[in-house]
């Protein structure tokens, strides 16, 4: 009978493993940010097969994704001011799914503690960052002043934790609570800290993290499409700059060490694209991808950007936009700009319009 029970207990717990790793690689597939945004936190991405992570999902997933969306409304107008203030001060611009589970983007809702704002800071922390409170006026519902005092105090909190995610735990439960948590534990492992069985941590800062991973990686695969990305080996991915963006300012912008980068793209000479072509094709790590997206504003052609002459050519049997191109002394991208070509397929007969240069205007018009 013993026997029996204990086999039943091992074939439970195979089944149970099975159950956790499906539903991990589920997660894979439905949030593709989460390598990006466990990066960010600099949360390991096994974390993803965490037990009490996948737990958490499967109880909030539904309500989180409703509380992302009605907090996206009430924060558009707001949203781009934050990002822009935190990454200009070197905090990643995830760091606003805190404020989003701290206030869901209201300036001046209240806690039942008596936080206030979008960072939801407590009448002594705003003192500490100068914030003024006083009967007339309360700065911590200034979003701006807000945000600056929350970019001062995360950046304080992860220069004594070293990690970010140990950081949020801290904006949480306070800087005592962690570091009496990671000294009870030995470790400052997330796996650790926020196991459920363990307790090291008070149980509103287990679901704290919880949550801002979680609603990070709902955000962060439902803003951006992938649909233009090229996939290579060795998880890496082909994306596509303008020929006046060094690899060093893409390498800033992903927050990727520039000879790294340098060394995947070894055909741009000290980092610099050539300018023959308005734009160029570049490898980054796949977990970069989301990083890119969200910080690279491709610029967007418009007529002062061409030649002023301009003439007409028949697409031809055997023609490509690139021998077009090269045969006129003109650009690929330009041609595609000026006749909306989505691709590079061409129909015959069609009559495309091509910016040239003086001299290939003068040879054309003799």
């Amino acid at each position: 009978m013993r026997k029996l029970l204990y086999y039943i207990a091992i074939l439970i717990s195979v089944q149970l493993l099975w159950f956790t790793s499906a539903f991990a690689l589920s997660l894979e597939s439905k949030y593709p940010s989460y390598s990006y945004v466990f990066n960010e936190f600099d949360v390991p991405e096994s974390y993803l097969y965490d037990e009490n992570f996948i737990s958490f999902v499967k109880n909030h997933e539904t309500t989180l994704k409703k509380f992302y969306e009605r907090s996206l409304q009430r924060g558009e107008a707001i949203l781009p001011m934050m990002q822009g203030q935190l990454l200009n001060d070197g905090v990643s611009d995830l760091f606003i799914y805190l404020s989003m589970i701290e206030s869901g983007f209201s300036t001046d809702i209240v806690s039942s503690k008596k936080a206030v704002g979008l960072w939801q800071f407590m009448p002594a922390t705003a003192k500490d960052y100068n914030l003024v409170v006083c009967q007339n006026y309360d700065e911590r519902c200034d979003a701006i002043s807000a945000t600056t005092a929350a970019i001062k105090h995360l950046n304080r909190l992860h220069k004594r934790f070293g990690k970010w995610y140990l950081a949020a735990m801290a904006y949480n439960c306070g800087e005592g609570c962690v570091n009496k948590a990671i000294k009870r534990a030995g470790t400052d492992d997330i796996h650790i800290l926020t196991d459920d069985y363990l307790k090291y941590l008070p149980k509103e800062t287990r679901l704290y993290i919880k949550k801002i991973l979680l609603i990070a990686m709902i955000g962060e695969s439902s803003m951006l499409g992938m649909d233009d990305i090229v996939a290579t080996n060795n998880g890496l991915v082909e994306v596509e700059i303008d020929s006046e963006t060094s690899l060093f300012d893409i390498a800033k912008m992903i927050k990727m060490d520039k000879n790294k980068l340098l060394k995947l793209n070894s055909q741009f000479k000290n980092g610099v694209p050539h300018l023959k072509n308005a734009f160029y094709n570049i490898i980054i790590p796949i977990e970069k991808i989301y990083a890119f997206y969200l910080r690279y504003d491709k610029p967007v052609m418009n007529s002062q950007d061409f030649e002023s002459h301009m003439i007409t050519y028949q697409v031809k049997l055997g023609d490509t936009l690139e021998s077009i191109a090269k045969q006129h002394e003109s650009n690929v991208d330009e041609i595609k700009y000026i006749n909306h070509i989505e691709d590079n397929n061409l129909e015959l007969g069609k009559i495309l319009v091509i910016t040239v240069s003086e001299n290939v205007f003068d040879k054309v018009s003799q």
